[in-house]
C-alpha cells in the first residue's frame, strides 16, 4: 500500500515482496506495518502512485516516471528484468513526461503528455496492446491504434492486486 501526503512526500507499508516498498530493502516473506518513506530524489515530490502486483509506480512532480520491486516481465520499464528496491527512472521518449499510470499484475501502462499510451512487462492475454503475436517488452511500448488518451478512460490492468484504473497526476492533491 503506498500513499501520497500532503507534502508530496510518498509512504508505502505492507509486504515488501521485490522491494515493492522502495525503500532500499526487500524479500518475500518481509512485511512492515509502519509507513516507510520511499525517496524519489532530491526535491521530487509525488504527484500519483500505482502498486501492482509486486511492484509500484510512481510519477513525481516533474512529469519523470519511477517504478521498483519485482520485474519478473520487465513491468518496471527499465530496459531489463532484475528487481528494484528504490525507484527507478522510467525513459517514456525523449521529452516525454507521465501524466497517469497504471500498475497491473505483471504491466503497467501510462498516459504521456501528448496523448499516447504506453505499456510494458508482461503481455499475457494481450496486456500491453501492442498486437497479435507481441511479446513481453521491458520498456514502454506504444499502444497500436494511433489513439489519443484522457486520464478519464479507464483501465482494466487485471490481477487481484491492482487498482485497475490509470491514476492521474494532481499536483498539491490532499490524500
Amino acid at each position: 500500500v503506498c500513499a501520497i501526503v500532503d507534502n508530496g512526500s510518498l509512504y508505502c507499508w505492507g509486504r515488501n515482496s521485490n522491494g515493492a516498498l522502495g525503500n532500499g530493502s526487500g524479500g518475500f516473506s518481509q512485511s512492515t506495518g509502519t509507513p516507510s518513506w520511499v525517496d524519489l530524489g532530491v526535491g521530487r515530490t509525488a504527484v500519483a502512485v500505482s502498486s501492482g502486483g509486486f511492484h509500484t509506480c510512481a510519477i513525481v512532480d516533474n512529469g519523470s516516471l519511477y517504478c521498483w520491486g519485482a520485474n519478473f516481465y520487465g513491468q518496471l520499464g527499465i530496459g531489463n528484468t532484475v528487481e528494484a528496491h528504490t525507484p527507478q527512472w522510467v525513459n517514456l521518449g525523449v521529452g516525454r513526461t507521465a501524466i497517469a499510470v497504471s500498475s497491473g499484475e505483471s504491466h503497467t501502462c501510462a498516459i504521456l503528455d501528448n496523448g499516447e499510451l504506453k505499456c510494458w512487462g508482461s503481455d499475457y492475454s494481450g496486456a500491453l496492446g501492442n498486437g497479435p503475436g507481441a511479446s513481453d517488452s521491458s520498456v514502454p511500448d506504444t499502444v497500436s491504434g494511433g489513439f489519443t488518451w484522457s486520464t478519464s478512460t479507464g483501465s482494466n490492468s487485471g490481477g487481484s492486486s491492482s487498482n485497475n484504473t490509470l491514476t492521474p497526476s494532481v499536483e498539491g492533491a490532499d490524500l
